[in-house]
C-alpha cells in the first residue's frame, strides 16, 4: 500500500513537471513568434524578448527544484521576513534610480541590471502569509478581530500595488485574499461584510483615474475610439477572429507586426489564437485546467492545514489570472495588464509561478508519508 502511494506520488510529480515544462517551452516559442518583429524594430535584435524569457525560465527551473526539496514548513517560520522583504521591494519601485517607469507606471525595480517586478512576488508572499496565519488561528478567524492581521497585510499590499498603479494585480490579490479567507473558515457574515464594500470600491477607483474610465468606455464600445483606447481590444478581436478554428499557422500572425500592442505579454493569447486557432486554444486551456485539478488534489491530500491552504492559494492564483487574461483578450472585461501564467513575456512572473509549483510538489512529496 505504501509502495503504491509512493509510486503514485512520483508519477504525479513527473506529470506536473512535464506540464509546467511544456507550458513554459510553448511560452518561449510564442514569445518569440509574437515579438521578433517588434524586438527587431525597437531594439535591433529579434531575440530580445526570447532571451529574457529563456533566462526567466532557467531561473524558474532552479527555483522550482529548490522549493521542491525545501521543506515548506520553514515558509511558515519565515512568513514575517518574507512579507517584510516584499514590502521593501514594493517601496523600492518609487525610489528614483531603482524604480523603473514604463508607460506611466512604476512597477519594476532595477538591481544589477536586472528588472524585477515586485507585485509578482507579492502575490505568492501573501499566499504564504495568509496560509500560515489561517492555519495557526483557524479557531479565531470566525471573529472580526481574528481577521484583522490578514486584512491589514492584504490591504497594505493592495495599497502599495495600487499606487504603482496596477489595478489588475490589485484585483488579483484581492480575489486571492478573499478566497483564502473563505477556505480558511471566515464566516458568511464577514464574507458579505468585506465583499460588498470591496465591490463598491471598484467603480470609485475607476472614476478616480481618467485612464481607467477611458478603458471602461472603450470596453463598452471600442469602436467609439478605434484609434484611441479601443484600439488594443479591436486588434485583439481581429487577431482571434483571423485565427478561426485552426489558425493561420505558427509564426504567421499578422497582428504582431506592430498592430497589437503588448503582443508578447498581456495579449499573447490573441497571437496564440491567431496562429493555432480556437482548437489550439482549447488544448492550451485544457492543459491549464488539468494542472489546476492536479494542484487541487494535492491540496486535498496535504497532511496539514498550512500545506493544504498553501497549494490551494497557488492553484487559485494560476486559475484566476488565467481566467482574467482570457476575459481581457476576448473583450469580456475591460482591458487590464495581467500576464498569462507560464506563457506571457516576463521573467519575474514565470520564475514565481515555477517556484510556486515547486512548493506544491514539496507538499505532495511530504503528503505521501
Amino acid at each position: 500500500m505504501v509502495v503504491t502511494k509512493k509510486s503514485k506520488c512520483q508519477t504525479d510529480i513527473i506529470i506536473i513537471i512535464c506540464l509546467v515544462l511544456a507550458l513554459v517551452s510553448f511560452g518561449c516559442l510564442m514569445v518569440y513568434s509574437a515579438s521578433f518583429y517588434s524586438a527587431q524594430y525597437h531594439y535591433g535584435n529579434q531575440y530580445f524578448f526570447l532571451f529574457k524569457q529563456i533566462l526567466g525560465v532557467v531561473m524558474g527551473i532552479f527555483a522550482m527544484i529548490f522549493f521542491m526539496f525545501f521543506d515548506y514548513h520553514y515558509l511558515k517560520k519565515l512568513k514575517w521576513w518574507i512579507m517584510l522583504a516584499t514590502f521593501v521591494l514594493l517601496i523600492l519601485v518609487f525610489i528614483p534610480g531603482l524604480g523603473v517607469e514604463s508607460y506611466g507606471a512604476k512597477r519594476w525595480v532595477s538591481i544589477l541590471g536586472f528588472s524585477i517586478q515586485p507585485s509578482e512576488i507579492a502575490k505568492f508572499a501573501l499566499v504564504i502569509f495568509i496560509a500560515s496565519y489561517m492555519s495557526d488561528n483557524y479557531d479565531k478567524v470566525k471573529t472580526f478581530k481574528g481577521l484583522l492581521p490578514v486584512l491589514f497585510i492584504g490591504g497594505l499590499t493592495c495599497l502599495l500595488i495600487m499606487l504603482e498603479p496596477s489595478m489588475s494585480v490589485t484585483m488579483c490579490i484581492a480575489f486571492v485574499t478573499l478566497f483564502m479567507l473563505i477556505i480558511g473558515g471566515m464566516s458568511k457574515k464577514h464574507t458579505l461584510l468585506f465583499s460588498i464594500p470591496a465591490s463598491a470600491l471598484v467603480p470609485v477607483l475607476i472614476i478616480l483615474e481618467p485612464y481607467r474610465l477611458k478603458r471602461l468606455l472603450a470596453f463598452i464600445d471600442p469602436w467609439a475610439s478605434p484609434q484611441g483606447e479601443g484600439f488594443q481590444l479591436i486588434q485583439s478581436l481581429y487577431s482571434l477572429g483571423d485565427g478561426g478554428w485552426f489558425g493561420v499557422g505558427l509564426f504567421n500572425s499578422r497582428q504582431k507586426f506592430l498592430f497589437l500592442p503588448f503582443a508578447e505579454s498581456d495579449f499573447i493569447l490573441s497571437i496564440i489564437g491567431e496562429e493555432i486557432g480556437f482548437i489550439g486554444l482549447l488544448l492550451l486551456m485544457s492543459v491549464f485546467l488539468f494542472l489546476i485539478v492536479k494542484l487541487i488534489k494535492i491540496s486535498l491530500s496535504a497532511t496539514d492545514r498550512f500545506g493544504a491552504m498553501l497549494v490551494a492559494g497557488i492553484a487559485f492564483i494560476i486559475g484566476v489570472q488565467t481566467l482574467l487574461n482570457i476575459a481581457v483578450v476576448t473583450g469580456s472585461i475591460p482591458p487590464t495588464g495581467l500576464p498569462l501564467p507560464f506563457i506571457s513575456s516576463g521573467g519575474t512572473s514565470v520564475m514565481m509561478f515555477m517556484a510556486g509549483i515547486g512548493i506544491c510538489l514539496n507538499v505532495l512529496k511530504q503528503s505521501r508519508n
